[in-house]
């Protein structure tokens, strides 16, 4: 597979996006709260640059999401696989968004281009 740029921005306290899905997760405002909702089978640990293009498992790379998000990651990683394999993209940004202190992204914005070609991908996973 070829290489493929990578860039991770975003941390804590950046304005999130505003998604209605009903969900709050304003109170999960430490890694120590995150990881108790994994453990309990309520949150999910995803990576946010996939590890199919050399993301690794390090905090930086890593977030915790409800039930669902997991699966919608690996669909949008598999079409961005494809495109890669295609040499429609050569450059993917992911950007997590935060509202207030939470620990849990409130969407995960994903933006893909080529530095030879004209068009874009640019999905976003909105969470709450």
């Amino acid at each position: 597979m070829k290489k493929i740029l990578m860039t991770i921005l975003g941390g804590l306290g950046m304005s999130g996006a505003n998604a209605d899905t009903g969900l709050d997760f304003s109170h999960v405002d430490s890694c120590e709260k995150a990881i108790a909702l994994v453990q309990e089978g309520k949150l999910f640990k995803i990576l946010l640059f996939p590890a199919e293009f050399g993301g690794v498992d390090i905090p930086q790379n890593s977030v915790y999401v409800p039930a669902g998000i997991p699966e919608i990651k690996d669909q949008i990683t598999g079409t961005l696989i494809r495109f890669v394999e295609q040499g429609l993209i050569d450059d993917l940004q992911v950007n997590p968004d935060y509202k207030g202190n939470s620990f849990v992204p409130s969407a995960i914005k994903m933006s893909t281009s080529h530095s030879g070609k004209t068009g874009e991908f640019n999905p976003t996973i909105e969470i709450w």
